[in-house]
């Protein structure tokens, strides 16, 4: 796991809006103001601090975004077994870095 660091704003949003897609909200789910990097933060994975990924217990939603360089990214948001968020996602399908960060407008919903 690297450093921790703040979320920033561009992924806070993206989580709200992601928790909004399945009926939950912030009050449900708190989001995590430090968060650790996956990868080094090529493709823009994060953990939410005071989650444990070994607690893994699920997904809450995943969505899809194309990339500018027209490579699809599965974004997932997933939980810990004490129901707190763990980890937002992200899956680009060439493994390459993400090069730009998606906006709420720019996915589609695949699964809740």
């Amino acid at each position: 796991m690297n450093k921790t660091r703040g979320i920033r704003p561009d992924e806070l949003t993206l989580v709200t809006f992601l928790l909004a897609q399945c009926g939950y909200t912030p009050e449900d789910f708190p989001v995590a103001s430090i968060v650790s990097e996956y990868e080094g933060g090529i493709m823009g994975s994060i953990n939410m601090e005071g989650s444990d990924p070994d607690l893994y217990a699920g997904d809450l939603i995943q969505a899809e975004y194309t990339d500018t360089d027209g490579i699809e990214v599965i974004i997932t948001l997933t939980k810990d077994m004490n129901n707190r968020l763990l980890d937002l996602d992200f899956w680009k399908m060439n493994f390459s870095k993400l090069i730009r960060y998606p906006t709420p407008d720019k996915l589609t919903i695949i699964r809740k």
